[in-house]
């Protein structure tokens, strides 16, 4: 059998590989834009941010043979790109949804035109850990085999979120997003909390990026993202702005995104495409179940998507 004798079971393995796997990307976006927005800052270029962190870590790991050094390239672009947002966002009067709509286009038209030359190449791979070394099926060792970024991810989410609630940076930044006026009777800088935390949501989406294109699915093309950037926007709003669901919430929008390869595995082949569009139907469907007059506000930071 081409499950190896699994049968049935084929599937749930698969799609735990693919849990871990697809949710990554939408584990770092979203614990960055987590942070952004409880700061009181909404940032929607991160789909361009994830795209220019992809390529960036390509084009590096490819010129260097160093996927790690990718990795903080990719890092330090989405920082620049999340301080450019924080910055222009600062000026008056302007809006921080048409800025990221703006900046995203840039972003992405910006990585197209310098990744050109990273489309044929074949950059070095990150690795992973295979904690199925134990198992001779291999299923199980797929399965198991969980990449480092994944799990600096799942460190991040649990640090970010013990900070916000433990700390004094975590209480300027909670103060930043409910109320300025809060804010500046701690003589906190507003302004200056906000580009910190765009810049470190930005540096997350790089970093997010940078795995798509060093481990999962491994490449460089234009069609890389597929809007992974801006669900991953939609899942903090279905998060309710707390980094540990993130984590939680990524992982379902990975087993659904792994959903039409685990059918495959076990020779279900009919209704690939419907299957392959399940991370875009359950983003659909969260955004209309948590967006009722009722829950749409719950837990938002009370200055998020002020007009300056």
């Amino acid at each position: 059998m081409s499950d190896g004798g699994l049968g049935i079971w084929g599937v749930p393995l698969a799609m735990l590989a693919g849990a871990i796997r697809v949710s990554t990307p939408f584990l770092f976006v979203s614990i960055g834009e987590c942070l952004t927005e409880r700061s009181g800052r909404i940032n929607l270029g991160l789909e361009g941010t994830l795209v220019m962190g992809a390529m960036s870590a390509y084009g590096v790991a490819l010129g260097t043979d160093s996927p790690w050094l990718g990795v903080l390239v990719a890092a330090g672009v989405g920082l620049l790109l999340g301080a450019l947002h924080a910055a222009i966002c600062q000026l008056p009067r302007v809006n921080d949804i048409a800025t990221g709509i703006g900046l995203m286009l840039f972003a992405t038209g910006l990585a197209f035109f310098l990744g050109k030359p990273f489309i044929q190449p074949k950059a070095p791979n990150l690795g992973a850990i295979d904690f199925g070394w134990w198992s001779d099926i291999p299923q199980v060792r797929q399965a198991l085999q969980v990449n480092y970024l994944f799990i600096l991810g799942v460190v991040l989410a649990f640090a970010l979120a013990w900070a916000l609630r433990n700390t004094r940076w975590g209480l300027i930044v909670r103060l930043a997003g409910e109320s300025v006026d809060a804010a500046l009777a701690i003589g906190a800088s507003v302004g200056r909390v906000r580009l910190i935390a765009t810049s470190i949501g930005g540096a997350f989406a790089g970093v997010g990026g940078a795995f798509l294109s060093l481990y999962y699915p491994g490449s460089w093309n234009e069609g890389l993202s597929s809007g992974q950037g801006l669900m991953a926007v939609a899942l903090v709003i279905f998060a309710r702005w707390d980094p540990i669901r993130c984590l939680w919430a990524s992982l379902l929008f990975g087993a659904a995104g792994a959903i039409s390869p685990a059918l495959q595995s076990i020779g279900v082949t009919e209704g690939y495409y419907l299957f392959s569009a399940a991370p875009y139907v359950l983003t659909l469907a969260l955004m209309i179940a948590t967006c009722s007059p009722a829950r749409s506000l719950r837990g938002a930071p009370g200055e998020l998507g002020a007009v300056k």
